[in-house]
């Protein structure tokens, strides 16, 4: 089943329409081959590019370049993550573990942005975990703890202080973060797509059916033709197990968000005229909230175990509807009708949050399963696994193969049954989150 485009992003909707797109209708031969063309891909490419000007280098996305989760994200750049899981001294290691690869991430797209010149909305804002629980407490001071312990400047914050940095009183717990960083996700991966070496071969809207190895030779069946290769790179993160790449590691979820139209002056008055801002919350399966550089609000509550290949514009209506909710509950002063526009978008889980970054047979190399943040480490991944297949190390390679490996998943249904039961349970426990 092929993906299809749509124009129900944001995010995507804030640029110009790409002209130079060029799809699969023949047969090739090529030195390298990457799958998936976001953050991670276009990243392998950049670098791919750099280490071997002299080789063909083809890079291949099932829809338009960029346009998949890597436009669709809420646009943070994380240093830190509140549901990893750290309860003891031990767990507090493999937690620094995960903070070194963010802290790389970062890095790494500071880098990417300086050398380029990227615009992309790049703020050092920091970022807020929530709740409007006050039970909730305890989980933000043991976390606080924690972040101190590792020398991670934060702030403890109640209903009131909340209210002048967000513009709403729903929040009466939070902590504020200073090392997160917001962006505008699609300006970034566009300018991934404008700066791709002149030996990267960027091929969209072309679906990969089959893959095969024959004689020492990678072979990938497309719907109007087949490419060769001597090496590849799977970068497709949300659709890894759909391809058969570790698929007892790795399932997706699909996540949907909505962003409203910019604030009138009078509407953004009334909350306050909060600085830009972004949330996270407390609770697993609680909002995702941001109010953006031009004075939008995004809002993301809903996680689902659904076909990552599409999403009927009724489905996705009926989450528009739940977040509308999410909103009027943070801002009932605003407008019923504010959405602008709403869209859904493919993640990839492991069951112990931790990435995929390997060799899993002769000349097949695979990055990906990010659990939420895609634009740092899906960056950091893509270089370091071109940098990897090249044969050649790096310290961030040491750094990150440092880090646990995913755990095994139980086979389908089971798998399915267990995902989806997970789910309803965290979404009752966050039920006033959403």
């Amino acid at each position: 089943m092929e993906v299809s485009n749509d124009k129900f992003c944001s995010w995507i909707n804030d640029l110009d329409p790409r002209t130079n797109i060029k799809s699969l209708t023949n047969d090739i031969n090529c030195d390298w081959l990457i799958i998936g063309a976001g953050f991670t891909g276009l990243s392998a490419a950049r670098k791919l590019g750099a280490i071997h000007p002299n080789k063909s280098i083809t890079l291949v996305d099932a829809q338009i370049a960029g346009e998949g989760a890597s436009s669709r994200n809420s646009g943070y750049l994380v240093d830190t993550t509140l549901n990893d899981g750290f309860t003891s001294d031990k767990d507090l290691e493999n937690y620094k573990k995960k903070t070194d690869i963010y802290k790389l991430g970062i890095e790494t797209v500071k880098k990417f942005i300086k050398e380029h010149q990227v615009d992309c909305d790049f703020n050092e804002s920091g970022k807020y975990y929530a709740s409007s629980k006050f039970e909730d407490k305890k989980i933000l001071e043991n976390f606080s703890k924690t972040l101190s312990n590792l020398d991670f400047e934060n702030e403890l914050l109640f209903n009131k202080d909340l209210k002048k940095r967000l513009g709403t009183d729903f929040y009466n717990i939070g902590l504020y973060t200073k090392g997160g960083i917001l962006l505008h996700p699609g300006k970034l991966v566009r300018a991934m797509i404008d700066t791709l070496p002149s030996n990267v071969n960027l091929i969209e809207n072309s679906f990969l059916i089959n893959w095969k190895i024959n004689k020492g030779k990678i072979i990938c069946e497309f719907k109007k033709g087949t490419i060769k290769t001597k090496k590849i790179i799977f970068a497709t993160n949300g659709f890894l197990k759909s391809l058969g790449i570790k698929k007892n590691y790795n399932f997706p979820l699909t996540l949907t968000a909505s962003m409203t139209r910019p604030l009138t002056d009078k509407e953004y008055a009334n909350i306050g005229s909060p600085k830009e801002w972004g949330l996270l919350s407390v609770r697993p399966m609680g909002a995702t909230v941001r109010m953006t550089k031009n004075r939008r609000i995004l809002i993301r509550n809903t996680a689902e175990v659904l076909n990552p290949f599409q999403m009927s514009k009724l489905e996705l209506e009926k989450r528009t509807h739940i977040q509308r909710i999410g909103i009027k509950k943070r801002f009932p002063q605003l407008p019923n009708d504010i959405i602008e526009s709403s869209w859904s978008g493919i993640v990839s889980r492991t069951r112990n949050s931790s990435q995929i970054f390997e060799k899993i047979d002769d000349n097949i190399f695979v990055a990906g399963c990010y659990n939420g943040s895609g634009v740092g480490v899906g960056t950091l991944f893509g270089e370091q696994i071109a940098i990897k297949a090249s044969e050649e190390n790096s310290e961030e390679i040491k750094i990150i193969e440092q880090k646990k490996n995913p755990t095994w998943l139980p086979p389908e249904p089971f798998l399915n049954i267990g995902v989806k039961t997970r789910l309803f349970y965290e979404r009752l426990r966050s039920s006033s989150e959403i």
